[in-house]
Order: structure tokens, then sequence, then C-alpha cells
């Protein structure tokens, strides 16, 4: 289970690298905000994967929770602007 976690780990991260050369580089405002928001979906599934390794694998600590807490939110939180701006820029003309 543990090499499950790590490799959608690593997929998650090469995807959001992967996106942030490709909004960075791109010229047209359409393609450069759905590759920004594909990026904030890669980097919300890589944080709250991120968060599941801290609190389902290891031995329950206080901070181990905490860091795995604040790593749910803030990958909730990119998955939910993620999939905002993408509804946003897949709309535009």
């Amino acid at each position: 289970m543990l090499y499950v976690f790590y490799a959608a780990i690593a997929a998650a991260c090469v995807l959001s690298v992967v996106f942030s050369f490709r909004s960075r580089r791109s010229t047209d405002p359409k393609s450069r905000g759905l590759n920004a928001a594909l990026m904030n979906l890669s980097m919300g599934a890589l944080l709250i994967l991120a968060s599941l390794v801290q609190v389902v694998l290891f031995e329950p600590d206080t901070v181990r929770i905490i860091v795995g807490a604040m790593f749910l939110l803030v990958g909730l939180f990119n998955l939910f602007a993620g999939f905002r701006n993408y509804g946003r820029f897949s709309r535009m003309q």
C-alpha cells in the first residue's frame, strides 16, 4: 500500500510540474488558464495524498496529525480552485 501511495504522489508531482511549465510557456490566455487549473488539480491531489500518507500509514502523533490536516485543507482548497478555474477557462472563447 505504501508503494501505491508513493507512485500516486510521484505521478501527481510530475503532472504538476508539466502543467506548470505549460502554463508559463503558453501565450494564449485560455490555454494558460486551463494549464494553471490542471496544475492546481494535480497539486491538490498531491497534497491530499501526502496528508493520507501522514495520517494513515504511520503511528498517530500530534504533530503528524496537524501537518496532515493542514496538507488536507490546502489540498482541498487547490482542488476547489482548480475545478472553478477549469470551468471558467473552458467556457472562455
